[in-house]
């Protein structure tokens, strides 16, 4: 059984047991986030989307927060004297999927 979620603009195929991470959510490590966005569900009965999830829910638990590995953006002209570094590091939540309800 798997579903599809939308969070922070994007969306995920989730299973029970899979750890993701996804843009920062504000919540603490250890408490329990639920993805009431659900796209899609597939079960033993197949695929089911639309009005059929509007009940759907999927339960996942915070493992950390955190920043992504540094990104380095170098600008540079040449022969004008231009150069311009800048570093960026993407805050992160890891969640851990815990359930998934119909």
């Amino acid at each position: 059984m798997y579903a599809i979620i939308k969070t922070g603009g994007k969306q995920y195929k989730v299973e029970q047991g899979d750890e993701l991470f996804i843009e920062k959510l504000p919540v603490n490590q250890g408490d329990s986030v639920d993805f009431t966005e659900v796209l899609a569900v597939s079960n033993e009965n197949g695929l089911l989307v639309g009005e059929d999830v509007s009940s759907a829910k999927v339960t996942a638990s915070v493992v950390k927060n955190g920043k992504a590995a540094k990104v380095v953006i170098f600008k540079y002209k040449a022969k004008k004297d231009y150069r311009k570094k800048q570093g960026h590091r993407q805050p992160y939540t890891k969640v851990k999927i815990e359930s998934i309800s119909l």
